[in-house]
């Protein structure tokens, strides 16, 4: 089995910065596609940032220039620098991942998100 697990989230004013992580733990595993979603209350969740393995990156146009996703291959970790923050970049941020586990196939997983609060 893999796990999913985010740290970083927090409340923070307009302006300001915060830094996502998410690292996946268990065994004999390889990580491919690698995204940051998100879901503010009441609405639908919305792709945030997508990275591949090789380090190709795809925004949404409402993060472009103030987000960036990055990942440490060899620590099985997903990053999100978040700067200029927002009240509307209030929501719960998932982690995501598509993972080939040995012996199971690939999948698709999702960690169990953390709150980002931006105050005006």
């Amino acid at each position: 089995q893999v796990q999913l697990v985010e740290s970083g989230g927090g409340l923070v004013q307009a302006g300001g910065s915060l830094r996502l992580s998410c690292t996946a733990s268990g065994s004999r595993f390889n990580i491919r596609n690698m995204a940051w979603y998100r879901q503010a209350p009441g609405k639908e969740r919305e792709l945030v940032a997508l990275i591949t393995r090789g380090g190709s990156v795809n925004y949404a146009d409402s993060a472009k220039g103030r987000f960036t996703i990055s990942r440490d291959n060899a620590k099985n970790t997903l990053y999100l620098q978040m700067n200029s923050l927002k009240p509307e970049d209030t929501a719960v941020y998932y982690c995501n991942a598509d993972i080939f586990l040995l012996g199971y196939g690939s999948n698709n997983y999702w960690g169990q998100g953390t709150q980002v609060t931006v105050s005006s």
